[in-house]
C-alpha cells in the first residue's frame, strides 16, 4: 500500500493549520509555451517559499489503486483526463458532461511527500475558472466515486486515469 495514510493526513492537516494561522503566500507560475491561457508550475513541486497553502489550493497526491499508482486529489478522489480535450486547450467537458465529470479547479500543488514526472498547471475554462492540468491536459473527477475508485477508467473509451510508477512516490521516513 501507499505510505501511511496517517502520515498523509497529518501532513495535510498541518498544512491546513498553517494556512489558518499564518495566512497564505503568493505563488508564481509561468505561461506555457504557445498557450497564453495556460499556466504551468515548473517541476510540479512548489518552489522554495511556497510551502504554505493559499485559499483555493488543490493538493494532488500519488495513491495506489486497483490499477496501480495514480494521480488523485488529497481526499483520495482519482483524477482523469478526457480524450476530447487538447493539450493546453479549453476544456471540452461542459454542460451535462461536467455534471458527471466535475473539473478539478484551483491552484495546483503536489504533496511534499510525492514527486511527479510531469507538470501541473491551469487552463481557463469558458466560465473563467482555473481548471488544473497535468502536462497541459485538463483534469476531472468522477461524480460520486469514492476515494481510490478507478471505476471511471475507460468509460466510453475517453476517460483515463493518470498512471504513474512506484518511482514517482517518495516515501517519507
Amino acid at each position: 500500500m501507499r505510505k501511511s495514510g496517517w502520515a498523509a493526513a497529518a501532513v495535510f492537516g498541518s498544512l491546513a493549520l498553517l494556512v489558518t494561522a499564518c495566512g497564505g503566500s503568493s505563488s508564481s507560475s509561468s505561461s506555457a509555451a504557445g498557450n497564453p491561457g495556460s499556466t504551468a508550475t515548473p517541476g510540479a513541486q512548489p518552489s522554495s517559499g511556497q510551502g504554505m497553502l493559499t485559499p483555493g489550493t488543490t493538493v494532488l497526491i500519488v495513491e495506489h489503486s486497483q490499477l496501480g499508482w495514480v494521480l488523485a486529489e488529497a481526499n483520495g478522489k482519482v483524477v482523469y483526463t478526457y480524450t476530447d480535450d487538447t493539450k493546453g486547450g479549453t476544456p471540452t467537458c461542459t454542460g451535462a458532461c461536467a455534471s458527471l465529470w466535475p473539473a478539478v479547479t484551483g491552484v495546483p500543488m503536489v504533496s511534499s511527500a510525492d514527486t511527479l514526472p510531469g507538470t501541473l498547471g491551469t487552463v481557463t475554462t469558458a466560465s473563467g475558472a482555473k481548471q488544473i492540468t497535468y502536462n497541459g491536459y485538463p483534469l476531472y473527477t468522477l461524480k460520486g466515486a469514492g476515494a481510490l475508485s478507478v471505476k471511471g477508467q475507460g468509460i466510453e473509451g475517453k476517460w483515463h486515469v493518470i498512471k504513474l510508477s512506484a518511482s514517482d512516490v517518495t516515501f517519507s521516513g
